[in-house]
């Protein structure tokens, strides 16, 4: 069947000028020069898309911490076996973060890093034969921590923190939750029960872990109470701290809170769905703003850092 094509002579055409563009010459990066400032990259990088998010980021925070509203990083272990403890305790430091959440895997990396200096073991390499995980000192020192500071009404938490002030090994100034206790930030862990190697130990105590790890989740639960016009990040947890987060606002909620108009954003390799659901999408709907950034940690996160600590100066 022979089919006649349209014709286009009749076509409505309009001028440029008259249509709306999202993209215009304005918001274009500015090349690098070699002598310039870290100020400078910030402001030559296009606002547009992710890069305009982390600028937004950045403002948000510094705006937050302006206005005494509390910043909150929640975090997987990843941001640890990648190098990240510095620039964490920097922004503590500075008075940036002023709460942390952690699941049960950061404690062995963080107390694995103050105790030897290196932590993350080859799995390959131990599973097959049943070593994996079976690293003595990292599971005395943290179980024991956890029972001495469950006995003192501690949290998960603060307990570990505390203990690392106490036995000051040689590396503790790279420990998030020594500095922490340290400088008094709340530093709370949220334990799945067998996610962690310290649990198949024979110096765990179930009762004490569980009880100081829900101890951390009511003191989490009475930050995000604050977190009107604050920030909270999720830094690489893909399940627990999204889940956890989730329930804390809705108890603050319950409890009768106003918690609206805060920020919050995610940052991982990859778009996951409880993430998105539960940190960038749900929390914000009765105001606020979220955002998602992609990318990996060691290069994300020391960025949105500095570009924080630039705005705030």
């Amino acid at each position: 069947m022979a089919v006649e094509p349209v014709s286009l002579n009749e076509i409505k055409t309009m001028s440029i000028a008259q249509r709306k563009s999202k993209v215009h010459r304005g918001i274009f990066a500015k090349p690098w020069d070699k002598n310039g400032s870290f100020s400078r990259f910030l402001e030559g990088m296009p606002r547009i898309l992710a890069a305009a998010d982390l600028i937004a980021i950045a403002d948000r925070i510094v705006e937050a911490c302006r206005n005494r509203q509390i910043v909150i990083l929640a975090m997987g272990a990843h941001p640890i076996k990648v190098g990240l403890n510095p620039v964490i305790i920097d922004l503590m430091e500075k008075g940036v973060i002023q709460g942390i959440a952690m699941n049960g895997a950061c404690i062995i990396h963080d107390s694995e890093v103050a105790l030897m200096g290196q932590t993350s073991e080859d799995v390959e390499a131990n599973l097959g034969h049943g070593a994996f995980g079976m690293a003595e000192e990292t599971a005395v020192f943290i179980n024991q921590a956890i029972k001495d500071g469950y006995s003192r009404g501690l949290g998960l938490g603060r307990s570990v923190g505390e203990a690392m002030l106490a036995q000051n090994p040689p590396y503790r100034s790279d420990s998030i939750l020594a500095a922490a206790a340290h400088l008094d930030i709340p530093a709370t862990i949220h334990v799945a029960i067998g996610t962690d190697i310290i649990h198949f130990h024979p110096s765990c105590d179930g009762e004490a872990v569980g009880g100081a790890s829900h101890l951390d989740f009511r003191i989490f639960c009475r930050l995000v109470t604050g977190l009107e016009a604050g920030v909270f990040i999720n830094l690489g947890s893909a399940v627990i701290l999204p889940e956890v987060f989730l329930k804390a606002l809705t108890v603050a909620r319950n409890l009768g809170h106003r918690v609206a108009g805060f920020t919050t954003v995610n940052m991982d390799f990859m778009k996951h769905y409880r993430p998105m659901t539960n940190v960038v999408q749900r929390p914000t709907m009765e105001g606020g703003a979220g955002y998602h950034l992609t990318g990996h940690h060691e290069i994300m996160f020391p960025l949105l850092a500095a570009a924080i600590l630039e705005r705030m100066e």
